[in-house]
């Protein structure tokens, strides 16, 4: 396993800003400016994340690749933020998916996170669900195949972990796998250990994450997402430790991708999430050789 930073850490940076909840840092970061800050964060690889670099003809993928192949740094290409296939209703999304198969390939990365939704597009009946997305994901893993690309699906607040392993195992290819963000299950109000247990053996790249419960403002019910802030990893309610050795104990041997969506207001220093984040890789890196 390897330590990594998710380009969604800066998301603020290139542009997204949560409504009432997030101020404008008032910089813009590129997708160069990014891999600089990994190369000076020191860690090993990156997550791209698709929306934030729009440009996608093959002169700048290969000037991507080049400055991604210079720093050292492994990759995986993240498509679908934020509703992803829309929980199986949008077929143009899924046309969208299998073109950036092929970015992902042209970039150099071997594995592409996807979304199959969000938590606005997640339909109240699973049987409906399960139906829309399953002709999509098996129609999606032979263009993945043909690149070379494994494509591994993020529990994105739209999926609880049993709903996962069910649609890994029906499709059953080496060519679709799990994306483990390691907090979004506690934001369906379920165990993210156990999640973690029952997703982490088809684990092919992951979003480490910790959050915790919002208790500075009023934000309502426990599954309203500003409820969940992100903190720096270790200060907050998910046993990261656990999930590591469950990580460990499966053999997963990919990135370990630092994400950090909303953070708490408590975490902000000057407005940036530069600390949480050097602190975050700092934990993650004691994690990391701790047995």
């Amino acid at each position: 396993m390897k330590i990594a930073i998710d380009s969604y850490c800066y998301h603020r940076h290139f542009g997204e800003i949560y409504p009432g909840l997030e101020t404008d840092p008032g910089t813009r970061m590129t997708m160069d400016d990014f891999v600089a800050r990994a190369q000076a964060l020191g860690v090993a690889g990156v997550s791209l994340e698709s929306c934030f670099f729009p440009q996608t003809d093959a002169g700048t993928l290969a000037h991507l690749r080049e400055r991604l192949d210079a720093a050292g740094l492994e990759r995986v290409w993240a498509w679908g933020h934020p509703h992803g296939l829309r929980s199986g209703d949008d077929l143009a999304a899924a046309d969208d998916l299998v073109r950036h198969i092929g970015i992902a390939q042209a970039v150099g990365a071997s594995v592409m996170r996807i979304c199959c939704g969000g938590r606005r597009t997640r339909p109240a009946n699973w049987t409906e669900h399960r139906a829309k997305l399953l002709p999509i994901l098996k129609r999606v893993v032979g263009p993945a195949e043909a690149h070379g690309v494994v494509l591994a699906i993020e529990n994105h607040i739209d999926l609880l972990a049993d709903e996962l392993v069910e649609l890994i195992e029906t499709v059953d290819s080496p060519w679709l796998g799990v994306c483990l963000d390691t907090a979004n299950n506690l934001r369906m109000i379920e165990d993210p250990v156990e999640a973690a247990r029952k997703l982490a053996p088809y684990a092919r790249a992951t979003h480490i994450k910790d959050i915790t419960a919002n208790t500075t403002r009023k934000v309502g019910h426990p599954r309203d997402f500003a409820f969940w802030p992100s903190v720096p990893v270790g200060q907050g309610l998910i046993d990261m430790p656990a999930i590591f050795a469950l990580l460990r104990n499966a053999n997963y041997d990919g990135l370990l991708a630092l994400e950090i969506d909303y953070l708490h207001p408590a975490c902000m220093v000057d407005g940036s999430a530069d600390a949480a984040i050097a602190q975050s890789l700092e934990t993650m890196r004691g994690l990391l050789i701790a047995r």
